[in-house]
């Protein structure tokens, strides 16, 4: 699809899915900053536990200065306790594309009440919000991303 450096951002479908069986993060409204993601499957949250890795099967592409952040909807964290692990997931600029899953955006949650919580398939549960960041005048990072999750580690 698109290789390189990309001056826009768009949300795409990891290879092997066809548009037709996956929907595209979108905004509610207008003035909204996060783009919705969909469930692709029901997602089981154990009260004080966390979720299996929960693939979208959409990759994210954007500005080489730019990341994506993944929080959950505020309505699942105030109703169900729910969030992502660790608060906030951090895409890249170059996890799209990688070698390990095509750039394919998962999200595990953490359930912090004491009940049980299964996220249906087709339900808005997280959004991802765009943001730009600067680097430092001495800055040399070099290495190049090799793989999905947990690949910085191989730089």
């Amino acid at each position: 699809m698109v290789t390189g450096v990309t001056r826009n951002r768009f949300f795409a479908p990891v290879k092997g899915v066809k548009i037709s069986g996956v929907t595209l993060p979108k905004r509610g409204s207008k003035h909204s900053a996060g783009y919705d993601f969909y469930a692709t499957e029901d997602i089981y949250c154990p009260a004080h536990g966390l979720s299996k890795l929960s693939f979208t099967n959409v990759k994210a592409f954007m500005p080489w200065n730019e990341y994506l952040a993944i929080m959950i909807r505020s309505s699942l964290a105030v109703k169900h306790g729910l969030q992502v692990a660790q608060g906030t997931a951090i895409i890249d600029a170059d996890y799209a594309n990688n070698p390990d899953n095509d750039g394919n955006i998962g999200i595990a949650i953490v359930n912090n009440s004491n009940e049980d919580y299964v996220i249906k398939k087709g339900e808005r549960f997280c959004q991802g919000v765009f943001h730009q960041y600067e680097i430092t005048i001495d800055d040399n990072a070099d290495g190049e991303r090799n793989g999905g999750y947990g690949s910085s580690g191989k730089f």
